[in-house]
């Protein structure tokens, strides 16, 4: 009895080990067909494996390799969305946000709880870049312990996946500690925007001795301190190419030549998006337009407003819903006699003289 028992359990577990097997190899199982004595599996196709979302060993090896990394901005769903399927490799939520989306004139007024709405949109529409949030001005400069508040914020609240600071030597400790603390963090060198008050307005930098040496040593402290790359700004060409060549981890460069680890513009700036005078007044020499996007946009405002005002729009084209034609009699049989709609048609002078008379209160 106990040996027919064990052998029962043998083959039961033998089958079980069988099915498994079998759904290791077929796709997906969805339900078990039975037809007499015989058992079929009905197969569905697998669902495509999500994209692998760009990370900093990604980065290093093509740093290693010569491949260029692409990197855009993007503060919204809809960019965010256009970016992914463009198979963008990383994507900066920038505090460029301020002046592109916020019609700020300077980066320097947009907050962190900003920066976090901002982040959370990018994030629901990014699925395979690597996504770096900006921290904005104020939010690190105070003290590395307000700095790792803000990063701390930024990741959990934001859900990026590193931060970005501007500034070099000065910052080095603050960078150390974030990274100690667990948070990935790109550097910033050359024009840092969120200075503009304090180095009095946009412009270029390494274009002396004296500023190209910062510069490369601004790169090398913020590589000491841990950062696993570093964005150049408003650089000549020369000095943004020995930096590159000199350190280990990639420079992206933005206003600073061909010779960089990779390049990031401004999705606003690169599109041909905007117009208005805060944006016009520093729209950059070096970014190239792809598109005329803004033009677009204009043209077809002005085209909605013109169909709008002579009636043309919408058309029958664009008016799809229809009433049956006895559905249509009955309701228009209510209209004429339903005792409220009958009743107002008979008093539409009171009612105007009701809102004459009380529009600014009753009269003395």
């Amino acid at each position: 009895m106990a040996l027919s028992i064990c052998s029962g359990l043998l083959q039961r577990y033998s089958l079980f080990e069988s099915l498994s097997n079998l759904q290791r190899v077929v796709p997906a199982v969805s339900r078990l067909v039975v037809k007499g004595t015989q058992r079929r599996f009905k197969v569905v196709p697998k669902a495509p494996e999500p994209p692998r979302r760009v990370n900093l060993q990604d980065l290093r090896k093509w740093k290693v390799e010569g491949r260029k990394i692409v990197m855009i901005t993007a503060y919204d769903y809809p960019s965010a969305v256009h970016a992914d399927l463009a198979e963008i490799d990383v994507v900066l939520v920038g505090d460029s946000v301020a002046m592109v989306a916020l019609g700020h004139d300077t980066t320097q007024k947009v907050t962190l709880t900003d920066m976090i709405h901002h982040c959370r949109a990018v994030v629901n529409g990014c699925k395979r870049p690597l996504i770096v949030g900006d921290l904005p001005f104020g939010s690190y400069e105070v003290s590395p312990e307000q700095a790792m508040s803000s990063a701390y914020r930024l990741i959990k609240e934001g859900s990026v996946d590193a931060v970005k600071l501007e500034g070099g030597k000065k910052i080095t400790e603050t960078v150390h500690r974030i990274v100690q603390g667990g948070i990935a963090v790109m550097g910033h060198v050359g024009l840092t925007p969120a200075s503009v008050s304090a180095i009095g307005g946009f412009r270029s930098f390494g274009r002396n001795c004296k500023e190209a040496k910062d510069i490369l040593e601004d790169a090398f402290a913020l590589q000491e301190a841990g950062a696993f790359a570093v964005v150049l700004e408003c650089v000549p060409q020369v000095v943004a190419k020995h930096i590159t060549e000199l350190l280990h981890i990639p420079t992206i460069g933005i206003g600073a030549g061909k010779y960089t680890s990779g390049q990031v513009l401004v999705y606003h700036d690169m599109c041909g998006m905007l117009q208005h005078p805060h944006h016009a007044k520093v729209t950059p020499k070096f970014c190239k337009k792809y598109a005329q996007v803004g033009e677009a946009i204009q043209e077809a405002l002005e085209n909605y407003r013109d169909e709008v005002r002579n009636g043309e729009f919408p058309s029958e084209t664009y008016s799809p819903y229809h009433m049956p034609k006895e559905e249509y009699e009955q309701f228009l049989q209510e209209i004429q006699t339903s005792p409220f709609l009958v009743e107002r048609n008979h008093k539409p002078q009171q009612v105007m003289s009701h809102l004459d008379v009380h529009l600014y209160g009753d009269p003395k």
